[in-house]
């Protein structure tokens, strides 16, 4: 595989998250596993997802040294490595400030499957780093920590910051990204309004996990994205 495709897939990633309104800034980071071996592609330091283009990516090696690209790598590249050192199935993280994330990971309460986003999350339960850290995730011992606290899930609250997910591609990895926060606004919207009543049993949900959110339309919704934020710029620049 070559360097172009990391690079392209990155830039799609954050075309993705950024129409899915996932920004926060110049912060927040997708990445993808560099097929070689060498480490991961990721946004460079100092970009909104909106702004990434193919310059704005760089590669990072296992121990954060920059070996291609120009910008700078973000501080919190342990999250990236260290999940792919612990899982083979991971080719690709996203690190998200979300909202709707961040609001419900300090209500420490579960996450139910009241709607179909919620489905990848729940049965079992979305786990959360606890006990560790809300501030950055700026070493090896931290990454480390946020993979053991994921497991074999594909996504994890880091409360008092917000969440990592996981996929076996930039797709995947960025549509988790994407449920999340709108599973865990549904869910922030059912408890303010007294609580919910229904939701999906595991039976169901496990149903619904093939059904609703397999490969292929994981790929639908990524592809949207992409399309979308391709609308956008040319809206803004004909």
């Amino acid at each position: 595989m070559s360097d172009q495709v990391h690079i392209d897939d990155v830039v799609d990633a954050c075309a993705a998250l950024a129409a899915a309104g996932l920004g926060d800034m110049v912060w927040g980071h997708p990445s993808v596993r560099d097929a070689g071996g060498r480490g991961l592609w990721m946004k460079a330091s100092g970009h909104g997802f909106d702004e990434v283009g193919t310059e704005q990516v760089v590669l990072v090696s296992w121990d954060g040294d920059v070996l291609a690209g120009s910008g700078r790598r973000h501080i919190e590249y342990p999250i990236h490595a260290q999940l792919y050192r612990a899982r083979e199935d991971v080719n690709a993280v996203v690190h998200t400030h979300a909202p709707a994330i961040a609001a419900f990971a300090s209500l420490d309460a579960e996450l139910h499957p009241l709607s179909h986003d919620a489905v990848p999350f729940t049965h079992p339960q979305l786990p959360r780093l606890t006990a560790v850290t809300g501030a950055l995730i700026a070493t090896i011992e931290l990454g480390s920590a946020v993979a053991r606290a994921t497991g074999s899930a594909n996504a994890v609250l880091l409360p008092s910051h917000g969440a990592v997910t996981v996929g076996a591609d930039a797709a995947a990895a960025v549509m988790y990204a994407v449920l999340l926060e709108r599973a865990c606004r549904t869910e922030l919207d059912a408890r303010a309004a007294g609580g919910p009543k229904v939701w999906s049993d595991e039976q169901e949900t496990a149903f619904k996990r093939d059904q609703v959110w397999n490969p292929a339309q994981l790929r639908a919704g990524f592809d949207y994205l992409v399309r979308k934020a391709g609308l956008a710029e040319r809206e803004v620049h004909p």
